[in-house]
């Protein structure tokens, strides 16, 4: 068997196995995430209105989770480190920077007037646009990954003192306002927004598996892709521009997460034995179906605590990234 797919037999029939499980518990969260604790009996005609209500979520929940896996799993394989994120890359401070300014320099009333799709698309092309001019003239001066990496730091950190500043001279009804859009939650995507963003994930979601072969050769390396024929620097900003355009999405429907992608990729890498991405994709979108879902029905439903299921999906990746971190460290320091 090809050692890049699976190293056994029987890693390949237990990949499939919690495949399996995964969707099979993903759709029974999705299910209960519909039907309940609804108020309405189901034999009445307001069930369906109430449904339909909590399938705007659901929607929100699947576009999110699979811009946050495919652009993680992408981003590690580019960089070929796995314990950072795109949010290095600085689009949770550009989104955070893009709000803080229309709040301050336009107001209150304008600010919550701006929900069409052209303000949508707007966030979504600044975000692509910042982060392709950083990573494209990075990279076409001969500079690698770790430089832009650092520049990427640099850069949100400065986009979030511009923005703490800012937030600082608003009054407490204009923060207020301001603080419950920059707080991730599915329940900030307006459904209008819905096809558009599934039109563009499922482009770029084709291009992505339609490539997984090459992003396989990026993954081992600069020096052994460009022996095997790849255009390294092409490819590189090729993948970039995707992780970009994900994140984008993502962060323009919902809000910044910064920690769901790591943890997603994190736990698909200890259950997935290999190192195809055709393989490792597919567990990775399983993952965040399952995460997520999982996460707001517990909240919404048993703690009845809708307000922090963000915060704990952000809360259960930090500890997982210092989980390995530490891991890592015992490992080379043995």
């Amino acid at each position: 068997m090809n050692q890049i797919s699976f190293r056994q037999s029987k890693d390949k029939t237990r990949y499939f196995l919690i495949l399996a499980f995964l969707i099979c518990l993903t759709l029974l969260n999705i299910y209960g995430l519909l039907t309940y604790n609804n108020p309405v009996p189901i034999d009445s005609p307001s069930f369906l209105p109430v449904v339909k209500r909590r399938q705007n979520s659901i929607i929100a929940m699947l576009i999110a989770a699979t811009c946050q896996a495919l652009a993680t799993l992408i981003f590690q394989s580019v960089t070929n480190n796995k314990i950072i994120t795109p949010s290095l890359l600085g689009f949770e401070a550009i989104y955070s920077t893009i709000n803080t300014s229309t709040m301050y320099f336009l107001g209150v009333t304008a600010f919550t007037a701006m929900t069409g799709m052209t303000y949508y698309i707007s966030q979504i092309l600044i975000m692509v646009i910042v982060s392709v001019a950083l990573f494209s003239s990075i990279l076409s001066s001969n500079r690698n990954i770790d430089f832009l990496l650092l520049v990427g730091i640099i850069l949100g950190q400065g986009l979030r003192s511009i923005s703490a500043f800012m937030r600082r001279l608003l009054s407490p009804s204009e923060f207020d306002v301001l603080q419950a859009k920059l707080f991730a939650s599915v329940n900030n995507a307006d459904s209008s927004y819905f096809l558009v963003s599934a039109i563009i994930v499922f482009i770029v979601a084709f291009i992505i598996f339609a490539n997984a072969k090459k992003l396989d050769v990026l993954s081992l390396g600069e020096a052994v892709s460009t022996n095997l024929g790849l255009d390294y620097k092409k490819s590189t900003i090729l993948a970039l521009i995707v992780v970009s355009i994900l994140m984008s999405v993502s962060t323009a429907l919902i809000g910044p997460m910064n920690f769901f992608g790591f943890l997603v990729v994190s736990l698909t890498y200890e259950f997935c034995k290999s190192y195809n991405h055709k393989y490792l994709l597919v567990m990775a979108l399983v993952f965040a179906y399952f995460i997520i879902t999982l996460a707001y029905f517990v909240m919404n439903h048993i703690f009845n605590a809708n307000g922090v299921v963000s915060i704990l999906i952000e809360l259960v990746g930090g500890l997982f990234f210092l989980l390995v971190i530490f891991r890592r460290r015992s490992e080379w320091l043995k």
